[in-house]
């Protein structure tokens, strides 16, 4: 009866009937290729004998029992499960992972995590796993082309200054004449200011 209920679970996508509140799978999603591994994480909000895992394939449509994990490290394996390809830690009585080595496309499905209680199997949340030939190359950034005239003023370090409009023979005469013409207009306002002031003296001494 309890795997009647577990196939219905699984075929109806429902992850048990207190797993939001017992049991939580994380990531949901994992992306993985083919040759390395991946790592499931259970968190359970209650201290529990140990924890049983589960495979679901939507496209098999079997529920395999990989192994079940206690939190002294004891482990049991179902059939053709192999300590080499599954393996699970218990890093306390509320955390449990499972590792996965050398992924193959077999390997594709929904993991569940599960505990026992009160003569029922009771599921996680679930996380389901895609194995790949190859991971997606992340997008690439572009960057906007710098104008022409910043492109001739950017030079490679340790690079001669190139002669042209960016060469200091081309800027320093021409910061030098603003920089004369900026002082020879200092004497010019005060004598404005002065000749200003004296008339303004005239127009009211009048």
């Amino acid at each position: 009866m309890a795997w009647l209920w577990l196939r219905l679970c699984i075929s109806f996508q429902i992850p048990g009937f207190y797993a939001n509140l017992l049991i939580t799978q994380t990531p949901k999603h994992i992306t993985a290729q083919a040759g390395n591994g991946a790592q499931l994480l259970c968190e359970l909000r209650r201290e529990h004998a140990g924890v049983y895992w589960y495979r679901w394939s939507q496209e098999k449509q079997n529920f395999e029992f990989l192994m079940f994990s206690s939190p002294m490290g004891k482990a049991t394996y179902g059939t053709n499960m192999s300590q080499e390809k599954f393996s699970a830690h218990g890093a306390s009585a509320h955390t449990y992972s499972l590792h996965i080595s050398h992924l193959h496309a077999s390997d594709n499905g929904i993991y569940y995590c599960s505990i026992s209680q009160s003569s029922q199997l009771i599921l996680g949340t679930g996380t389901r796993l895609s194995v790949v030939d190859a991971l997606p190359l992340p997008p690439k950034t572009t960057q906007a082309p710098l104008s022409t005239k910043a492109l001739q003023c950017v030079t490679k370090s340790k690079a001669p200054i190139r002669k042209g409009a960016c060469s200091p023979l081309v800027w320093v005469p021409l910061a030098t004449t603003v920089l004369v013409l900026l002082l020879s207009l200092i004497p010019i306002a005060h004598r404005f200011y002065r000749m200003k002031r004296r008339l303004w003296l005239r127009i009211h001494r009048q």
